[in-house]
């Protein structure tokens, strides 16, 4: 006995299909660790002290110290927030063209011309191991056999 899917397995089977489509472009984003495979850890965390520092002996008021590590802070902050407010968006569309047209490039002329390029490879290297065996395999077995009854001594005068 034979289980066919019915028409309600079929429809569950469609939606759950278009999920799994709608999940992989609209999937969930970490708000909070926005950089999750740390790839600007070492590049842009540029804090006040690995800028400005005063060495002992030339130190500057307090307050412009603190006033001006406040304004360093801040204007880096909200400058990085008004600048991504503006080019994020964009950006970001550049960036995905880019990529777009990098993984097209790659998957329609990369890879099928390194196919091709290893076909033909794999051609010449047949034909070149059928001229070796052909002409140089005979040639060498016969100076090996030419040569196969020299004897060579080392000695050594004191």
């Amino acid at each position: 006995m034979t289980c066919s899917p019915t028409m309600a397995d079929q429809y569950q089977y469609n939606i759950n299909e278009e999920k799994i489509v709608k999940d992989s472009h609209t999937k969930e984003i970490d708000l909070i660790n926005r950089d999750p495979k740390q790839i600007n850890e070492d590049v842009v965390k540029v804090e006040f002290e690995d800028v400005i520092a005063e060495p002992d002996g030339t130190h500057s008021l307090d307050g412009v110290w603190k006033l001006s590590y406040t304004t360093f802070t801040v204007s880096k902050y909200w400058c990085y927030r008004i600048l991504s407010a503006i080019f994020g968006i964009p950006v970001a569309l550049l960036w995905g063209f880019l990529f777009a047209c990098i993984s097209f490039c790659h998957i329609w002329a990369v890879v099928p011309c390194i196919k091709s390029c290893l076909i033909e490879s794999q051609c010449v290297s047949r034909i070149y191991s059928l001229c070796i065996q052909t002409f140089c395999d005979p040639f060498f077995e016969a100076l090996g056999k030419i040569f196969s009854s020299v004897r060579v001594a080392l000695r050594k005068e004191v």
